[in-house]
């Protein structure tokens, strides 16, 4: 009996190997997903953020040319303070507020532009780059001249 029961645990040497590579594949898929999606919501609220950045500092601007050109350099430096490295950002604001006449409420509209990296991650069937937009909307003062 003994020799029956050796014979039988021997048979299972190895199979603890065996299950980590068949698991370890999947584990690192997961792993990857993981990080794929933490880096995606990473980059949308730092995309959010500079598109924020951009509507308010184009708001306050005097002159409908100033704001356009505020609004993009305000959402490049959120976007470098953040630490984001865009392939290509865009930034795109509509400033037709500043038409509008004195006392009628309008705002100014900033719209943020990323192409994010994503080859890095090397997981299979994912892109390797993804475009992300995010906008933001911000006020004009409604009794400010324009």
């Amino acid at each position: 009996m003994r020799q029956l029961l050796r014979r039988f645990r021997g048979g299972e040497r190895g199979s603890v190997s065996l299950e980590l590579v068949v698991l370890t594949p999947g584990l690192l898929l997961v792993i990857g997903l993981l990080i794929y999606g933490g880096r995606l919501e990473l980059a949308k609220q730092s995309i959010q953020s500079a598109a924020s950045q951009a509507a308010r500092e184009a708001s306050i601007a005097r002159t409908q040319p100033l704001a356009n050109s505020t609004a993009a350099a305000a959402a490049n430096r959120s976007l470098a303070e953040q630490g984001l490295d865009c392939l290509n950002a865009t930034v795109s604001v509509d400033t037709s507020g500043f038409a509008s006449p004195v006392g009628t409420p309008a705002t100014i509209t900033a719209e943020v532009t990323c192409v994010i990296r994503l080859s890095d991650l090397s997981v299979p069937g994912l892109p390797g780059s993804k475009t992300v937009t995010a906008t933001a909307d911000s006020p004009l003062d409604t009794y400010r001249e324009r």
